[in-house]
């Protein structure tokens, strides 16, 4: 039989389509309540941001201490375990008990891809094993099949020879970075800028919303640094168009040195390597510092390049033709490597020279051919329009003068990070404005109309402005573990997901539940750090 027409048909209590952070934090918690799971994944690792898009975490000051759920904890510390195991610290390193691999600004746990991957697989293994998990990876969601407000089954295609498998479950959780199910089940769904007159929040769009209006995306890469040696890359096609691209709201040429501050858009110039008075960019997410190890052993430092200058903003990739979606991937990719091609050749340098020929694109870390990350660092999703929307009103620091975000009696879970919005596809600049704590409330994640279709990542019940700060690694994880023990918990007691919300004694024992399995429902007193 020709694969190409072969369609298989497999059963699970829950199916998570996207094998992201979300996705995977669904899973092990659904499979984990007692519960058959299949995950589908569209690349070759699931983790999402932590992997197949190479991010580093993003997380606030009180990661260490309380403000995440119990199993997020554990990758934390299983990714310091992996380092400590397989790697050969130096003696320091491995005594610290706060090992940070790169000792990058960006997190206080900056470290590889493959890492990440290798941990999500240990704490997935158990449950792989016994066969009470299925992961599907290189499969992608083709349709779904709907019934009024319930999803029968879906439909995913093996992308590498075109089969089909239909997959049936009780529920189905979306944790795609796109929210590509909702379109598909005829979920109600929200995508790019609110208008003031929609949502009251301070910082929406005047007059009409904009739904193609979103965050920019990047291709993320890895590079290292080895003096003396030429890794000089093949001019992009594009080289030409992003070396002399400058957006009317940017202070210079894309490809330079010179960005601005996102939270009050000052022209600020920063530097490369550390030794000058200006911020390092290969400081900043650095996922290896190459000290933490002994010596000899990483031939560099090795750091993650996803700054101003590789964030795209030409087009947006969700709702838009099939060319035009692939158009702007190749683009954002041209824009990635041709800031690498510049950096090599033409960077100005402190000492008076142009370029770091000696720059390394690692293929080996993010595992492609090409040298990028295998899936685009996606910001900004479809969102489901839900029983509940959290607003910027209920998180930001301006907003509050009680010094407190909005205490939602149904949380399933918190986190905390400002609101940051990167550059848009309609050509509008950062912002970024203080959040305080918040919670995450279950009405966020309950289709206004859909009864078995829940979000399991940024596609929940947030707008264009709260999104940027409810899309980070922690947060999301938060979310897609909420989800599935959800779906878990509407499963053994036969009722609906808004049954849960709206029925007191119903969301009490929900809230239990979730308390039991260690996610945190509300944030102690803070004090400033």
């Amino acid at each position: 039989m020709n694969s190409n027409h072969t369609t298989h048909e497999y059963h699970a209590d829950i199916v998570v389509i996207g094998g992201g952070t979300g996705g995977c934090a669904a899973a092990l918690a659904a499979a984990m309540s007692g519960k058959k799971v299949i995950m589908t994944e569209e690349t070759d690792w699931i983790g999402g941001q932590l992997t197949s898009q190479a991010v580093p975490p993003d997380e606030h000051p009180w990661i260490e201490q309380f403000g995440c759920t119990r199993t997020y904890r554990q990758f934390r510390d299983g990714v310091r375990d992996y380092y400590r195991r397989h790697f050969p610290l130096t003696a320091e390193a491995r005594a610290n008990p706060l090992l940070n691999p790169g000792n990058g600004g960006v997190s206080r746990l900056c470290h590889e891809p493959r890492v990440a991957l290798a941990v999500l697989q240990e704490m997935l293994a158990p449950y792989v094993n016994s066969g009470r998990l299925q992961i599907l990876t290189r499969h992608r969601i083709a349709s779904a099949n709907v019934d009024g407000n319930d999803v029968h089954s879906v439909k995913v295609r093996n992308l590498l020879n075109g089969s089909e498998i239909t997959l049936t479950a009780a529920y189905f959780l979306d944790a795609t970075e796109c929210g590509d199910v909702l379109p598909l089940a005829g979920a109600e769904y929200v995508t790019g800028a609110e208008s003031i007159s929609e949502t009251g929040e301070p910082h929406a769009v005047e007059g009409e919303s904009l739904p193609q209006d979103m965050q920019g995306f990047t291709y993320c890469f890895a590079m290292d640094y080895i003096e003396g040696e030429d890794h000089t890359i093949e001019r992009p096609e594009r080289y030409d168009f992003w070396r002399a691209y400058q957006a009317d709201f940017w202070p210079d040429r894309l490809l330079s040195w010179t960005s601005v501050r996102p939270h009050n858009l000052e022209t600020v110039s920063y530097e490369l390597f550390e030794g000058t008075d200006k911020y390092s960019l290969f400081f900043y997410r650095r996922m290896i510092d190459s000290s933490n190890f002994e010596a000899g052993f990483y031939p560099g430092n090795i750091t993650l390049v996803n700054w101003p200058q590789n964030d795209y903003w030409l087009g947006s990739v969700i709702d838009v033709s099939e060319a035009d979606k692939e158009r702007h991937l190749w683009d954002a990719k041209q824009l990635s490597l041709s800031l690498l091609y510049w950096m090599q050749t033409e960077a100005p340098r402190p000492d008076g020279g142009q370029g770091y020929p000696g720059l390394r694109l690692r293929k080996d870390i993010v595992g492609t051919e090409d040298g990028l990350a295998m899936y685009p660092y996606i910001r900004e999703s479809r969102r489901i329009k839900a029983e509940f929307t959290v607003l910027e009103q209920h998180v930001s620091t301006a907003c509050r003068p009680d010094g407190k975000a909005e205490q939602f009696p149904d949380s399933v879970g918190i986190g905390c990070y400002r609101i940051d919005l990167h550059p848009s596809t309609g050509n509008r600049h950062y912002l970024d404005v203080s959040s305080l704590p918040f919670q995450i409330p279950l009405g966020s994640l309950i289709p206004i109309r859909m009864n078995n279709l829940l979000p399991a990542c940024k596609n929940l019940g947030v707008t264009h402005i709260t999104n940027g700060c409810y899309r980070l690694h922690p947060v999301e994880w938060n979310i897609g573990e909420a989800a599935g023990l959800l779906a878990s918990r509407c499963i053994d007691t036969g009722i609906l997901p808004r049954e849960v919300r709206n029925t007191a004694s119903e969301l009490r024992d929900f809230q239990t539940m979730l308390v039991s399995y260690g996610i945190e429902l509300a944030w102690p007193t803070l004090r400033p750090v």
